[in-house]
């Protein structure tokens, strides 16, 4: 019997160690390079990407934007970077001032001025339309392969055969090998991690037959939502001009309206002439079937004379990229016998390269990272969360940190705008550029959720090492946001608490300005955000804000009607009226994104999570959703429904065969899924301040196998 028993125990441990944290070093290489994506077809949303986090160059089969047309309307073939901004002539002579519009929500006396979107005909439309559109993000330029064939025209898509494309996610190395006409191409692909700059190596029969040359073209803004780099038609309105060419350099001006720049290409051997307006072309020397082309852009025409080879390229971007998997976290799903554990360790390997590529420069991303426009490029302040949260959680906060620097940047800006509508410290703008110029929206106008951000990432940078020397850098930021915050709530005498709206938009943006009160996420965001902005205060050693106090101690409940929360106190047909169970469902992150507080009723929010789940309509939902989803579920002890989340069969779930977070036709990639995916998958990991045990939100079923190491627990 005794023996029985033993075996037994020894049965049920190994069982029970199969849902539990594994012993063992990661093989951090294996785990990211058994996720390397693999090309075999001209698939246009499945373009890869080099870059540094503050440049980007995106490439179709042939590892070069050889034919940006053809993806325009996948993963379009961009190439941006932070410093490159156009502004068309204001031939209307605009002041922005023509795009505000006083309101007085709380009959306060207040004449709060916000830029809006007129909608009349009129200089005021006008106004808007110009402000929205200036500054915008710009597409520097296309740098492809042109391949002839052999009776003279040009190879088209369709005579590009046998791809076979690998990038080599541990080194940021693209390798592109295809045919044409059976003569075999073979291209190597390397983005500068120090500089604005690739490099690219390229073998064929075809180069010595000169057959085969690489092309510089510049389109011209859209001026549009989006810009996919191939508006080809507005030559008269622009320049490109060559200020120097050999047979192994040339320097190119494009000159807009609004701005210019230049284009330095440093290459082995070769003829660089012009075509035609904005299209160059380098023919390389037929003396040898392998050449090599450098090509940098930047803001000024001095480019470092050390850094331009292939092989400095191709180093630095080897070095860089194998530093940055060895630093801070990772984690092994192998063995596990979950069917989406593979999926899972693959979205995540896919996402930590995307984000570092496409958000790891000095100001938040725009939503579409540097790949193309969305609204005009400009970066959203209340998506920073998603992009910048998971770094501090995965072991790499100085990435996050970099971000920071916007909001120094736009500190004077952001004070203006709190003045503007008589309001104390900082409202952080939420639709700008990176120097914090403010964009006409009649909905950005009224958004707060950004607020708190600051506050929350610069808490995370704190508890990295609990340094106080983190606590004097960004204690201005800190404090004039919690100042604003305290300002904006609105003291509502009847009731004797202090209200946030009227005037707020949420987070689920389908409720009107005027109309709304006290959305459920962010009053739970507000008391949080408060209360750290006081634990500030005492850390250094300074007497508590009175103003703070009395917000916190006063502020309005989360509104509930019967066992659940509203997803505003206005709304008190939350979960019957259809349009109310559409975009994010926000109510969520008031136990999610937002730590536990000493306001909210699990059992109320497990009752809200229940009814949200079964009557949302998920399909009009966004990419962070689902994380923020699963994030909720895991502080209510359901882990395999925060699982159930993460992989919801929604089309806004999507995860391409490139690791890009799917929206729609018109948002073909959405970085804030990539980041919100790390964020969740890191909580459920290491878990957060309340929690209790190894991975809080996975199944202890046996089906998870599990090695991890380098997280931080969330707030």
């Amino acid at each position: 019997m005794m023996q029985k028993n033993i075996i037994f125990g020894i049965v049920w441990l190994l069982f029970a160690s199969c849902g539990a944290q594994q012993s063992g070093k990661i093989d951090r290489k294996a785990v990211v390079q058994r996720h390397n994506v693999v090309n075999n077809s001209m698939d246009t949303l499945a373009s890869l990407t080099v870059g540094n986090g503050a440049f980007a160059y995106t490439v179709d089969a042939t590892g070069m934007q050889s034919f940006p047309t053809y993806y325009k309307k996948g993963v379009s073939l961009g190439t941006q970077s932070e410093w490159g901004w156009n502004n068309f002539p204001n031939t209307g002579k605009f002041g922005f001032e023509e795009t505000l519009k006083s309101y007085d929500f709380n009959q306060e006396g207040r004449d709060a001025k916000y830029s809006i979107q007129h909608k009349e005909p009129g200089r005021r439309r006008d106004a808007t339309a110009y402000y929205r559109i200036n500054p915008h993000r710009l597409q520097l330029g296309n740098v492809g392969l042109e391949i002839q064939l052999e009776n003279g025209a040009t190879a088209g898509v369709q005579d590009i055969k046998e791809i076979k494309q690998t990038i080599d996610l541990w080194s940021g190395l693209i390798h592109s090998m295809f045919q044409v006409e059976g003569e075999p191409v073979e291209v190597w692909t390397a983005a500068a991690q120090t500089s604005d700059q690739v490099a690219v190596k390229v073998s064929s029969p075809l180069v010595t037959a000169g057959r085969l040359q690489v092309f510089v073209r510049y389109p011209f803004p859209t001026g549009e939502f989006l810009d996919e780099a191939t508006n080809y038609d507005e030559d008269a309105q622009h320049t490109s001009t060559m200020l120097v060419q050999n047979n192994t350099t040339a320097v190119l001006e494009h000159r807009l309206p609004g701005t210019n720049y230049f284009t330095r290409l440093q290459f082995s051997d070769g003829q660089f002439a012009e075509r035609k307006k904005h299209h160059f072309v380098l023919t390389p020397s037929p003396r040898s079937n392998t050449f090599e082309v450098a090509f940098s852009f930047a803001a000024k025409n001095e480019f470092d004379e050390g850094k331009l080879g292939f092989e400095h390229t191709e180093k630095e971007s080897s070095d860089a990229w194998k530093a940055y998997w060895e630093s801070g976290a990772a984690v092994d799903f192998a063995g596990s016998t979950d069917p989406r554990a593979h999926e899972l360790e693959r979205r995540v390997v896919l996402s930590q390269y995307l984000t570092k590529v496409q958000c790891g420069g000095s100001s938040p991303p725009q939503e579409t990272g540097l790949t193309f426009n969305s609204w005009y490029g400009k970066p959203h302040t209340e998506m920073h969360w998603w992009h910048g949260v998971h770094y501090a959680l995965w072991g790499r906060p100085a990435i996050m940190e970099e971000t920071l620097g916007y909001y120094f940047k736009t500190f004077e800006k952001a004070k203006l705008l709190a003045e503007r509508q008589g309001y104390k410290g900082v409202r952080w703008i939420k639709m700008s550029d990176n120097e914090g110029n403010e964009s006409p929206s009649s909905v950005a106008a009224f958004l707060i959720w950004q607020q708190p951000h600051i506050i929350y990432m610069t808490e995370l940078a704190y508890r990295d090492k609990a340094d106080t020397a983190l606590l004097h850098k960004y204690k201005d930021l800190v404090f004039a946001t919690a100042d604003f915050m305290a300002d904006y709530a609105y003291y509502d005498k009847e009731k004797d608490r202090y209200n946030l709206g009227l005037g707020v938009i949420p987070a689920q943006e389908v409720f009107k300005a005027a109309e709304t009160r006290n959305p459920t996420y962010e009053v739970a965001y507000w008391d949080w955000a408060l209360r750290i902005a006081q634990t500030w205060k005492e850390r250094l050693g300074e007497p508590p804000v009175q103003k703070w106090k009395d917000v916190i101690d006063k502020l309005a409940p989360l509104p509930v009607q019967g066992d659940v929360y509203l997803a505003t106190e206005t709304a008190t047909d939350s979960y019957t009226f259809p349009k109310w169970m559409t975009d994010h469902p926000s109510v969520l992150g008031a136990l999610g994104m937002v730590p536990e507080s000493p306001k909210l009723d699990k059992a109320i929010m497990k009752n809200t999570w229940d009814t949200v789940w079964a009557k949302w309509s998920w399909k009009d939902t966004w990419g962070w959703d689902f994380p923020m989803t699963a994030m909720n579920a895991a502080r209510l002890n359901m882990p395999e429904k925060a699982l159930d989340a993460l992989f919801m069969d929604i089309q806004t779930n999507t995860y391409l065969k490139n690791g890009h977070n799917y929206q729609d036709g018109r948002l073909r990639i959405y970085l804030p899924g990539n980041g919100g995916l790390l964020t969740a998958v890191a909580m459920m990991l290491e878990g957060w301040d309340a929690s209790t045990g190894e991975l809080p939100g996975f199944p202890k079923d046996g089906s998870w196998k599990i090695k991890k190491e380098g997280f931080k627990k969330m707030p």
